[in-house]
């Protein structure tokens, strides 16, 4: 079925079936936009803005100061930094002169900065000068030639002399003889992203410059971008969607990427006020923020074209309350779910802007491929049948770092000679060709035998008045295999108590089957949040495994 392309008919006019990628680098692809925009502001960083013009000559200058320092083609260079232009210029500098970006969180404490640092061989390394300890702890124990630290804090650090420590603003401000680009092949690693570690080691996943100029031209030919649009960068650069998206997408439409370091909801709300972004994308935890939030909630925003959420399950209840703030205030816009993964830089599938079908997480971007597939086989699954997840297309990924087992299990070549990447994700696809999100394979429930789905629980836990938020997780249960527990914040936490747990468990009762229901409820001041502001609901499921052995502990004694 899905080898039909029936999604082809439901595609905006301005968006082709297949679309000619540049087979060039990053750099390259964006001095393309930069001869097209060359007036254009790329990015407005805490209100200082540079033109396409100024930033080659910003990422110019920086490959030049790395060269200088000594770094080649084929070396990684570690960055470490929140949303910043710093950590963009070095990102296209890098790909310039044909090394690899290692791309990690600017908060890893020193254990996970070493593990980073000699999984990717890292020569060389950027960070803030805040968190200079992380590294100097470790400095010893890694590959690192050069540190090149960058000063976001108003107070100068007292950072000890050491040959192998270089400021930013002075490698910058230096002259340096003119160099060329190294020719590098289109399909060689440009990038080194990280999965979440559901295993409980990070993988290095490694994205070629083609997957980044591939998915990032999809997304800018979907939304139809030009020089007229911007968007707020919220999400972090080591992250697929905040980098691919609000960032590489953007610069190959020709946008403005608003690169926004760190936020609390009040700084997102004063920031579309001001800014009047086109395009906002965010997870669904921001989307609910600003949902509760007065300054967004009195906001024109007749400027807004289009809003998207990814990353995770867009409860139902958040989606329409953005969309009627938007209406009050002159937009629009529908609030539309998307889905991507790492392993294919990011959003490869969203709702087109014409069409909206409810619960769908949209149809497949040009040049991408997804089926449906029944579990632990290759065998596409019938319309409308649950399975996983498979992807096939330019953005899909070179494989794991150094882990050739694990990308045995993810890449697997199928009947029709192609190269497809199994997700983990459970969904459905419709005879139209739009894909119905279920769970994550590792996320879902075996309780009484039957198959439980915790975001289905979770949507009918934020339908109740009282939710601000939920998560649901199966712990370990001697009669069921799993019983179901979810944790719940309450609007109100002065209602917390056995009363509104009763509550709550039949509400669930009323609106689900009886073994998908809660058996218990635990109510909690906040939830955990990964890096990008998802709930963390692994955190969760192992706090739960502690209580359940210092249970065991005690009754043994």
């Amino acid at each position: 079925m899905y080898e039909k392309k029936p999604w082809l008919k439901f595609y905006d006019k301005r968006v082709p079936e297949s679309i000619e990628y540049h087979r060039t680098t990053m750099y390259n692809a964006l001095v393309k936009t930069a001869n097209i925009y060359p007036d254009s502001i790329a990015y407005d960083f805490m209100g200082n803005e540079s033109t396409y013009q100024q930033l080659i000559g910003q990422i110019d200058q920086c490959a030049k100061a790395l060269i200088s320092l000594g770094l080649k083609k084929g070396d990684r260079m570690t960055i470490s930094m929140p949303t910043t232009s710093q950590g963009i210029i070095c990102f296209y500098a890098i790909n310039k002169i044909g090394a690899i970006a290692s791309m990690i969180h600017p908060l890893s404490p020193p254990k996970q900065v070493e593990f980073f640092l000699n999984l990717s061989k890292s020569t060389f390394a950027l960070t803030i000068d805040g968190v200079y300890s992380n590294f100097e702890q470790v400095l010893d124990k890694t590959s690192l030639k050069a540190l090149i630290l960058t000063q976001m804090s108003t107070a100068v650090k007292e950072i000890p002399s050491n040959p192998r420590i270089f400021w930013w603003k002075d490698i910058m401000n230096k002259s340096y003889s003119e160099i060329s680009e190294d020719r590098t092949d289109p399909d060689d690693i440009a990038a080194i992203l990280y999965s979440g570690g559901t295993t409980g080691i990070p993988k290095g996943i490694m994205l070629s410059n083609y997957n980044f100029i591939a998915e990032g031209t999809q997304v800018a030919r979907w939304m139809d971008l030009s020089d007229k649009d911007s968007a707020l960068a919220i999400l972090p650069i080591f992250h697929g969607f905040g980098l691919g998206v609000c960032v590489n997408a953007i610069f190959m439409g020709g946008g403005k990427s608003i690169l926004v370091p760190s936020f609390t909801p009040d700084q997102v709300a004063e920031l579309i006020k001001n800014k009047k972004p086109t395009l906002i994308f965010g997870v669904p935890t921001l989307y609910e923020a600003l949902n509760q939030n007065p300054k967004f909630q009195q906001t024109d925003l007749s400027f807004l074209k289009a809003a998207f959420c990814g990353a995770d399950t867009l409860p139902r209840r958040t989606k329409e309350k953005f969309e009627e703030i938007c209406r009050k205030n002159g937009s629009d816009v529908q609030l539309r779910e998307g889905y991507g993964l790492t392993e294919a830089v990011t959003g490869i599938c969203a709702m087109p802007l014409g069409e909206y079908r409810e619960g769908s997480i949209g149809i497949p971007f040009p040049d991408m491929m997804m089926k449906i597939v029944e579990l632990d086989t290759i065998n596409e699954a019938p319309i409308g049948q649950e399975g996983e997840i498979c992807i096939n297309g330019p953005a899909v990924m070179l494989g794991y770092l150094d882990n050739p087992e694990e990308t045995a299990k993810t890449l697997k070549r199928h009947e029709d000679g192609k190269i497809w990447l199994h997700t983990g994700d459970i969904a459905t696809m419709d005879k139209d060709g739009f894909f119905y999100f279920k769970i994550r394979l590792k996320r879902m429930i075996k309780s009484s035998g039957y198959n439980v789905y915790p975001s289905q629980i979770e949507d009918v836990l934020y339908k109740h008045p009282d939710v601000l938020e939920a998560c649901v997780i199966g712990v370990p249960d001697e009669k069921l295999i799993q019983k179901v527990k979810a944790f719940v914040v309450l609007k109100d936490q002065k209602k917390e108590g056995v009363e509104m747990e009763k509550e709550l468990i039949n509400f669930c009762q009323q609106n689900l089957l009886k073994w998908s229901c809660p058996r218990e409820i635990e109510f909690s001041k906040q939830l955990p949040k990964t890096l990008v502001g998802k709930i963390d609901f692994k955190i969760l499921e192992e706090q739960e495994k502690i209580k359940l052995k210092t249970a065991r502990k005690h009754v043994g004694e």
